[in-house]
């Protein structure tokens, strides 16, 4: 099952169960302290309140006559590093100074955890994603994410593009936060498939296109079972020591990573898919 916000023509904000063949609205005002998209996520059941939500006096809705938006509220975004191995080389190859923290941070029973967006920096689909104007070399992240409630429990999954800012990173490590977090610096959604069960990580494929005026540019792929670490283990990281009172959204790692010679431009296309989730969506801006 498969859950989003968006905006209706009238430009009333709504939260839809999304199927196949569209949208079905959902009524939040039959359950008491039931408002936005959160307070479903961090219900008990939230399959099963999903589904007792539905509006049968709204009748199904066509996905081209809504407009996406990203599927946060309240919740802050953190994102793990060097989960994959070809993230460990990329991050090795771009700082030279601190190429053995890299690989040390891969192997480490600790991974790297860092805050990377709050809401107001998350763009959702269709809206820009941004490069630094301060950075010469910057690409997009594509990323399996996570979506947990206060609890710190893994209760949905949706996709994440970790914009970073390379040679700002790569000139020193502790640049890290200004080489990820800025303005518009993430994109989530389009909708979040609720954890209805175990995941199969080998079912599932990361695919990234990037087109730049009208032609594609790029385009690569990863299994997300190429990733070193298990997804609750990423979860469990999070939560220690860290209260999440408005739930979390957490990216984990990236293994597409376009080659050295390759940086984003403004005008570019961002299109992240995730098998089971759909496609994201984002132009590039750099002023």
């Amino acid at each position: 099952m498969k859950l989003a916000k968006v905006r209706l023509a009238d430009g009333k904000v709504r939260v839809a169960l999304v199927e196949d063949k569209g949208l079905q609205l959902l009524d939040m005002e039959q359950v008491t302290g039931i408002r936005v998209l959160s307070d479903i996520l961090h219900a008990p059941d939230p399959v099963g309140l999903a589904k007792f939500l539905v509006d049968p006096k709204a009748g199904p809705i066509k996905i081209n006559e809504v407009t996406f938006l990203a599927p946060i509220d309240r919740q802050e975004v953190w994102a793990a590093g060097v989960t994959y191995k070809r993230s460990q080389i990329a991050r090795m190859e771009e700082s030279e100074a601190g190429a053995s923290h890299y690989d040390k941070v891969y192997t480490a029973p600790r991974p790297e955890i860092f805050l990377k967006a709050t809401p107001h920096r998350v763009s959702g689909p269709g809206e820009p994603v941004r490069v630094r104007a301060d950075s010469g070399w910057s690409v997009p992240e594509p990323e399996f994410t996570l979506v947990l409630n206060p609890a710190k429990q893994i209760v949905g999954y949706t996709i994440g593009n970790d914009m970073s800012a390379r040679d700002i990173e790569g000139e020193n490590p502790l640049y890290l936060p200004q080489a990820k977090v800025y303005n518009q610096c993430c994109g989530l959604g389009p909708c979040i498939l609720l954890a209805d069960g175990p995941l199969n990580k080998e079912a599932v494929t990361i695919e990234l296109v990037i087109h730049r005026n009208g032609a594609e540019a790029y385009r690569a792929s990863t299994p997300l079972s190429q990733m070193k670490r298990e997804l609750p283990e990423l979860a469990e990281w999070l939560g220690k020591e860290n209260d999440l009172p408005a739930g979390a959204f957490l990216l984990t790692g990236t293994g597409i990573v376009p080659p050295d010679n390759f940086t984003l431009e403004n005008g570019d296309s961002v299109s992240i898919s995730i098998t089971g989730i759909g496609t994201l969506t984002n132009p590039v801006v750099k002023d």
